[in-house]
């Protein structure tokens, strides 16, 4: 058992703070810089005992927020170099920093891999502890967090960046309506009647909602008009750390006495005390008339972490889809790339071959040609020689990917489920425990694990409120039974088939 209060000297000690600084750049890697700033770099490793490894964090708000969002990845990356752990404690370190109590539960593998309860934040996060060192395990006195004076009243946005503009935004038409509404949003003169409020626009990765939001903000701030531009993972940060500095009152007023305000990937909105200031955001700025615009990758009705009365203020707004890209529009954006491409590299020539090619065969996302044109560059500038249709070929062939399945909703699920199984939906969502329908209600828990993204508390939610332990059985049963009930493999491949058919 590693005892934190060791001396410097001691070899065991000194090892393990070198194992634990691998941790923490393991995790680093794998989730960014930015992420593990804002939510790594106050945790510590206080204790190993027996198989158990006990970290501890500053507020309840960071406990929460990695058990929600990170613990799979934290056990993972921990095991790695303490092949002896199982289980995981976080606490709230105090500022007396007591060991933790060998009577907190702890947390294994399974428990961490299910884990999605709702993360909750307490009324005053203390977000600014003293950071660690990573590989520390010196127990020091929290300190009151040191800034300059005023800081803790500032409240900024996420960076924009200068080349997403209407500009450099390729047109087609699958993003057509979604880049005239933006455009007439953007180009509102300060204090015209505001048309549609609020904006929201919904696709999936790679194909353009970044850069038209971005586009927005930066033809908006040229027409001087007050812009705030977050991601949701800044809304909560900020509005955590206002928690935290006892300015939430001046983030509020802040964020109301703007002209616009622009937020990214709303699917990552977490927290109900921070949903609930959102909803009360967006309710004052759209009574005010002051513009909003939101970006997500699916409609207001799919986004189940939300609440309700969330995603109806969303809904009520002019809700537009960026579609898959066309061929055509790829080919569009492929020739700018590749012009910006040779502005740096001026002897890079594309055959209208190769460019037709690259535009068939990668039917993905914008980020995917993006990586098409860099290999390309690259093998073009190593040979020193025009690339050939066969280069080409080979050299994007692992950007080549089959075509995505059909996104498959959880009310689909339940309907066909019940047809098949001549039960209601109201049957599979009610409390009812008879065999005729428990058994269709497990089986559609399982469908849903299995044929979409959503964690098994969404899951739950949508199965009459029930709680993840409950899906989790029911994907554990059906697992059980489907390798060893021929007859039910089969029904279940066959429901998976009519679910994922386009």
């Amino acid at each position: 058992m590693l005892n934190p209060r060791r001396t410097e000297a001691s070899p065991q000690k000194t090892s393990a703070e070198e194992s634990w600084g691998v941790v923490c750049r393991r995790l680093k890697a794998e989730l960014g810089e930015a992420t593990y700033t804002s939510w790594f770099l106050r945790l510590e490793l206080t204790q190993l005992a027996d198989d158990v490894a006990h970290l501890s964090v500053p507020t309840k708000f960071l406990k929460m927020w990695i058990q929600t969002h990170y613990a799979p990845r934290m056990l993972a990356a921990i095991v790695a170099e303490f092949p002896a752990v199982k289980h995981l404690v976080i606490n709230v370190r105090s500022s007396t920093r007591t060991p933790p109590a060998r009577s907190a539960q702890p947390l294994d593998a399974e428990d961490l891999h299910e884990s999605g309860a709702g993360f909750v934040e307490p009324a005053h996060p203390r977000l600014n502890a003293e950071p660690h060192r990573p590989g520390s395990f010196q127990q020091k006195e929290m300190r009151a967090p040191t800034r300059p004076a005023g800081e803790a009243e500032t409240f900024g946005g996420s960076p924009l960046d200068r080349r997403l503009n209407f500009s450099t935004f390729i047109v087609g038409r699958s993003n057509q309506l979604a880049y005239a509404s933006a455009q007439d949003i953007a180009n509102a003169a300060p204090g015209e009647a505001v048309r549609f409020n609020p904006l929201y626009i919904h696709a999936s990765v790679g194909l353009g909602k970044t850069h038209l939001l971005q586009a927005i903000a930066h033809a908006a701030t040229a027409q001087r008009r007050r812009v705030i531009y977050l991601t949701a993972e800044k809304f909560m940060h900020s509005f955590a750390s206002a928690l935290e500095a006892s300015t939430a009152i001046s983030f509020k007023e802040k964020l109301r006495g703007i002209d616009m305000l622009v937020i990214d990937d709303v699917q990552f909105l977490r927290g109900k005390s921070i949903q609930q200031e959102f909803c009360h955001t967006l309710n004052a700025l759209i009574d005010a008339r002051r513009q909003i615009v939101i970006a997500a990758d699916r409609p207001p009705g799919e986004l189940e972490t939300l609440e309700e009365r969330v995603r109806s203020r969303l809904a009520g707004g002019l809700c537009v889809e960026m579609g898959a890209l066309d061929e055509p529009l790829r080919l569009k954006m492929l020739e700018a790339r590749v012009a910006a491409a040779k502005l740096l590299h001026p002897q890079f020539e594309l055959s209208s071959a190769i460019l037709t090619y690259v535009a068939s065969v990668i039917q993905t996302n914008g980020r995917d040609l993006d990586g098409a044109v860099n290999r390309l560059v690259a093998h073009s500038s190593l040979n020193r020689a025009a690339l050939s249709l066969e280069a080409a070929e080979a050299a994007i062939q692992d950007l080549v990917r089959p075509r995505e399945p059909k996104r498959v909703k959880i009310e689909d699920i339940q309907k066909l489920v019940a047809s098949h199984y001549n039960v209601t939906k109201a049957d599979i969502l009610s409390a009812r425990r008879t065999a005729n329908v428990v058994r269709p209600r497990q089986i559609a828990m399982f469908l849903a694990k299995t044929l979409t993204p959503r964690s098994l508390p969404e899951i739950g939610r949508r199965f009459g409120g029930r709680d993840h332990t409950t899906v989790l059985h029911a994907v554990r049963k059906i697992e059980a039974l489907v390798g060893s009930d021929g007859r039910l493999s089969e029904e279940i491949e066959l429901l998976k088939r009519m679910l994922t058919e386009n």
